[in-house]
């Protein structure tokens, strides 16, 4: 990936954030929505948005339709602000990252927790003994 996908990848990205947060109205789009990564085609003509939502889990299916549905309005925005010549077509996927980070997180929290506990009881039975 050249320097110059990879900074429009990072403008796209933060400009649908923004149009996300300050101008998308859509019902199926409220909560949190994070876009997670853009990736750009090579001949810059397409670009692959990675979505994902944390707290309650919505209707994917409803997200994406959303997306889909502004996805037009997204592009014609992203045209007025980045001034490039050719905005690429807007692609949605979501993305399991976050998701899959607050679990493991869970997980850990839960394993040292049963870890102090043990820890714990260890440490009592070894000062009865004494």
């Amino acid at each position: 990936m050249t320097r110059r996908t990879e900074r429009l990848n990072h403008l796209i990205q933060i400009e649908i954030s923004d149009l996300l947060r300050k101008h998308i109205n859509d019902p199926r789009l409220n909560g949190l929505i994070s876009v997670t990564a853009v990736e750009i085609s090579n001949d810059l003509k397409t670009a692959r948005v990675s979505i994902s939502t944390l707290g309650g889990t919505p209707d994917r299916d409803e997200v994406l339709k959303g997306f889909n549905s502004a996805a037009g309005y997204m592009r014609r925005e992203l045209a007025h602000r980045l001034n490039i010549r050719v905005t690429p077509e807007l692609s949605f996927e979501f993305d399991d990252s976050i998701e899959h980070g607050v679990n493991l997180v869970n997980l850990i929290d839960r394993v040292a927790a049963e870890d102090n506990k043990g820890g714990a009881d260890g440490l009592k039975r070894a000062a009865k003994r004494k």
